[in-house]
């Protein structure tokens, strides 16, 4: 049967978040309703409210979730009732041209739940990223869940939905970064952070992190594993550039890393790197932005340049590896949390995220 639930919507572009009652379908043969216990506050929200990523309002916001299975639908084999999941919105599916050559990680045919949620009048719901988990229970496909050690905190695990995730793999799995390399990190939110602690992870020796934000490379360096912290606010991008390559030697970095994704700070991580060095794009650009460098930089410098979508990961196989981590002690998984928050108090959180007061917001739900 279904049931009525609180969740957050974004009604149009342009107007607040609302606290309003959603519906919940019966789930299909393959579906599964998680009742959630932690989501992140991820700037991917305030994209979706803002209009910035579709046009297809109204948008149960919310992704970055961990919870614990509710029900299932009939053919469901994956998961069961009561186990203890982070949602992922890359459920490969094993048939797309990607899948079918082996390279999963790009899998072009996610799948998502069979049946829509709605308002309680029957207006259809968007979900963020196909998980919309700003609810006290989301539907999702089986494959959307990745079962992890029911121990670890849901405020830590639920990251690794999206943002840590990202940052992460993209020193690990995009930048195979490798131990006693360099490693540069433009832009220190969540995710240029986690690009930061899994460059440490996988054994960099020189880990430089730079941000406009002086707290932001304060907790780089004290918190997160780097070695080095540029605050760049009032420099020039060539002095920035020439800052990091100082800290190397005078050739740069082995990988570089950019997570903010506009002409500035692509930029610095192009030429910051040494000469066939390793640069990967996890900051993502807006519909308009564009990347502007001479073609014979592009040529002469080597190495490589990947975009990292969702930090290159396979949830089934990431997931649990760094939950275990962190419970072990060796990846700062719990210091992305800044703050656990209300349902209520989401709005206020898009504005700490866009001061820089926070890492991430984590809505509880009880």
């Amino acid at each position: 049967m279904s049931e009525h639930v609180t969740g957050v919507i974004a009604r149009e572009k342009g107007s607040g978040v609302e606290v309003v009652d959603i519906v919940i379908p019966e789930p299909g043969p393959h579906d599964v309703v998680v009742k959630v216990q932690a989501t992140g506050v991820c700037h991917t929200d305030l994209a979706y409210r803002d209009g910035d990523i579709a046009d297809e309002f109204p948008f149960l916001l919310g992704h970055e979730t961990a919870g614990v299975v509710d029900s299932v639908g009939d053919a469901v084999t994956h998961v069961g009732v009561g186990d203890f999941v982070v949602l992922n919105w890359r459920a490969v599916c094993g048939e797309c041209r990607a899948c079918r050559k082996g390279d999963v990680k790009n899998c072009f045919n996610t799948h998502n739940a069979s049946k829509p949620m709605t308002l309680v009048d029957g207006t259809e719901l968007t979900p963020a990223l196909g998980i919309g988990s700003f609810a006290e229970k989301t539907l999702v496909h089986e494959k959307q869940c990745t079962k992890v050690n029911p121990e670890e905190d849901p405020a830590a695990a639920g990251l690794l939905g999206c943002g840590i995730m990202a940052g992460l793999g993209a020193a690990v799995n995009t930048g195979a970064v490798q131990r006693g390399e360099s490693v540069a990190v433009f832009g220190l939110g969540g995710v240029g952070l986690a690009a930061v602690a899994g460059a440490a992870l996988a054994g960099a020796t020189t880990i430089v992190a730079v941000d406009l934000d002086q707290r932001k490379c304060d907790a780089a360096e004290e918190r997160f594993g780097a070695t080095h912290a540029i605050c760049s606010k009032g420099m020039s991008e060539d002095e920035v550039i020439d800052a990091v390559r100082a800290l190397t030697g005078g050739f740069g970095t082995d990988v570089t890393v950019d997570a903010v994704g506009i002409q500035p700070t692509w930029r610095q991580a192009f030429y910051s790197r040494d000469l066939a060095g390793r640069m990967v794009m996890v900051g993502v650009p807006n519909m308009t932005d564009h990347i502007d460098i001479p073609a014979i930089d592009m040529y002469g410098r080597g190495g490589s340049i990947k975009p990292a979508w969702y930090g290159d990961c396979l949830p089934e196989r990431d997931f649990p590896a760094y939950v275990d981590l962190h419970m072990q002690g060796r990846f700062p998984l719990g210091e992305f949390v800044s703050e656990r928050i209300g349902v209520s108090d989401i709005e206020q959180a898009f504005d700490k995220m866009k001061r820089g007061d926070v890492l991430r917001s984590v809505v509880e739900f009880s």
